[in-house]
């Protein structure tokens, strides 16, 4: 029953409540840095017309079909705003603040007023609570297209001659990183035509099993594509550990420094560099 009536309290004063949820948004400061006025207004007006719809027809059950519309405009407009720059409160604040209007209409002579609150209240709720789900998902979907674009950018495959690509590593390695790193790699091995690879390892800090599980994966992959692999950047500290942890490395070359593979990949190539003495 008292949804009923305040579907109809919402659709009598739609104007009414339009005008002083907008006002309570200004007053709790609009980022006009991030939207303009008339497309709250309008975003308001809208989710306005869904929660009539929603109550109308699906009562205070938001998992009903009626509440589709609702569901889908909240989080559109929570994942908008969590990619414009919006906090977590002024992402809230746009559904929260449409109690004040709505208590104070439900106020003036209306029977059951308690009860009226209470289901209004609740409605809100579950309308904030949903776009701040829908929000924090926006957040990380956001979070992990950053931290795999930072990957690629960190895991640059370069050609140091015809035929010899490297690849520098430089952080720690993990399964996701590991699949961008390879698949990178192997994309270059196919574009370049290229017959050795060269991983440098010189700046990540620490080889323990995983690592070196991570790495022994990537040159099979590789030597699957007909190039072969040669590890650099082997430091004393590093070997000793890949010798304590009795990781096999098989018949993978491995070199101190990055100069040094291409020196030899360069003669695994038989190129032969000559000095020109002026």
């Amino acid at each position: 029953m008292s949804t009923a009536v305040l579907a109809d309290l919402l659709k009598q004063n739609e104007k009414t409540i339009l005008e002083d949820w907008m006002a309570a948004q200004r007053g709790a400061g609009i980022r006009s840095d991030l939207i303009d006025d008339r497309t709250v207004q309008e975003n308001s007006r809208e989710l306005l017309r869904a929660l009539v719809a929603g109550i109308t027809e699906g009562g205070e059950d938001f998992n009903a079909p009626a509440w589709k519309n609702a569901r889908t405009l909240l989080e559109r407009l929570s994942v908008a705003q969590s990619r414009q720059g919006f906090t977590p409160i002024e992402t809230a604040t746009f559904v929260l603040s449409l109690k004040e209007p709505l208590f104070q209409l439900i106020q003036g002579g209306n029977d059951n007023v308690v009860e009226l609150v209470w289901s209004a209240s609740r409605l809100i709720d579950k309308l904030g609570l949903y776009s701040m789900q829908a929000y924090v998902a926006g957040r990380e979907t956001v979070i992990r297209e950053q931290q795999e674009s930072m990957l690629e950018l960190s895991t640059p495959v370069v050609q140091l001659w015809k035929g010899v690509l490297a690849i520098p590593l430089i952080g720690s390695l993990d399964s996701n990183r590991t699949q961008i790193v390879m698949e990178a790699l192997l994309q270059k091995i196919v574009e370049t035509e290229s017959d050795i690879a060269i991983i440098d390892i010189t700046g990540v800090p620490t080889v323990d099993t995983m690592v070196a599980q991570h790495l022994l994966k990537t040159i099979t992959a590789a030597k699957l594509m007909g190039a072969k692999c040669i590890i650099s950047g082997i430091r004393p500290q590093i070997a000793a550990t890949i010798v304590h942890l009795g990781v096999e490395l098989g018949d993978v070359l491995t070199k101190a420094s990055l100069a040094d593979a291409f020196q030899l990949a360069l003669k695994e190539l038989n190129v032969r560099l000559v000095s020109s003495a002026r």
